[in-house]
């Protein structure tokens, strides 16, 4: 089948591969899309971002910035994060929680359970993006110094804790500030250290605050998943605190976001520009309503990662709200790169 699709199919089976995390309608088409679906790489746009924030602090900031650095650390947590999405599918499917019922099966199709991969070729995934990451972290390391060491192995440390055992940080309320803390001091901090072999408070009160975002999506998850996490003992901070208190939890993650953002700027930790992300209030304020009603029992309107629904909208928000955050920033390096 794959032989007979134009240039133009492919890209559109991609696009749609990576907007959703599901197949286009006509299936997977080619290698492609196989593994946009395996990997999830729908969720690295806030990878993307957590990079992108650390790339343009550094872009305007005070000292030198080694660029070829910056660049293997943003290719480093992208392969990291995808090494992830597949440690926690195996993990997952091997100690029973991912079943054909649970939500990972039927929001998308599973890797393993759809039959798209073998083990086999799951573990020959996580050890291609884990075995470049190593050559980039030992790289880096010569480059700057060993500190890049403690946090792309604090970073492993976590992907590896959230779902294997003993740990599984997911099933003991930990999860969320595992997130927390890989997308904010970790990913950003790591990045911008890389670059600029310093680490000041600025940027990890950024960090930190970006963070909120893609812990809102965790938590939106995990919402979702109550009525399968709860009975199976799978103790997520939703489950740990009710769906009415994590949903007023999510809503307040993500106006403090906002409220993190004029603060920081107000003390001339973030450079105006970046109030730009104010422009997701609109959204946000949608978002916020949304999760104060109860669940719809059928999808109001098209929705492919369906029955997710809390996520779903978490994620757009972070998506709109991040991306606004990066434009901001953006204009910010361009006029001092300028004047």
């Amino acid at each position: 089948m794959s032989t007979t699709l134009t240039l133009a199919n492919r890209f559109a089976a991609w696009r749609y591969a990576f907007r959703t995390t599901n197949p286009p309608e006509q299936g997977i088409v080619d290698g492609v899309t196989r593994w946009l679906v395996v990997t999830r790489a729908g969720v690295l746009p806030m990878t993307l971002t957590s990079g992108l924030i650390a790339v343009l602090l550094a872009a305007t900031a005070d000292g030198p910035v080694d660029w070829w650095n910056v660049t293997l650390a943003v290719l480093g947590i992208v392969l990291a994060h995808l090494a992830n999405n597949l440690m926690n599918d195996l993990t997952d499917t091997q100690v029973g929680n991912d079943t054909k019922d649970y939500p990972r099966a039927l929001y998308a199709p599973h890797p393993i359970l759809a039959g798209l991969v073998t083990k086999r070729q799951l573990i020959a995934g996580i050890l291609v993006c884990q075995a470049i990451d190593l050559a980039i972290m030992l790289t880096l390391v010569a480059r700057r110094d060993w500190w890049i060491a403690g946090f792309a192995l604090a970073g492993l440390f976590l992907s590896w804790a959230y779902t294997a055992p003993p740990l599984r940080l997911k099933k003991i309320g930990l999860g969320e500030l595992d997130v927390l803390l890989t997308w904010g001091p970790l990913m950003v901090g790591g990045v911008y250290y890389a670059g600029a072999g310093t680490l000041p408070w600025q940027v990890l009160a950024a960090a930190t605050g970006y963070a909120l975002l893609p812990t809102t999506v965790l938590l939106g998850k995990h919402i979702d998943k109550l009525p399968y996490d709860a009975p199976a003992g799978t103790r997520t901070l939703p489950v740990l605190l009710g769906e009415g208190r994590a949903k007023a939890v999510t809503q307040g993650m993500m106006i403090a976001y906002y409220l993190g953002v004029i603060a920081l700027v107000a003390v001339r930790a973030l450079p105006w520009p970046a109030l730009l992300t104010i422009g997701a209030l609109p959204l946000l304020v949608r978002t916020i309503r949304a999760f104060g009603q109860p669940k719809p029992a059928e999808p109001p309107v098209p929705n492919p990662v369906w029955p997710l629904w809390w996520a779903p909208l978490a994620f757009v928000h972070t998506r709109r709200a991040g991306g606004l955050l990066i434009l901001g920033l953006l204009g910010w390096a361009v006029w001092v790169a300028v004047r």
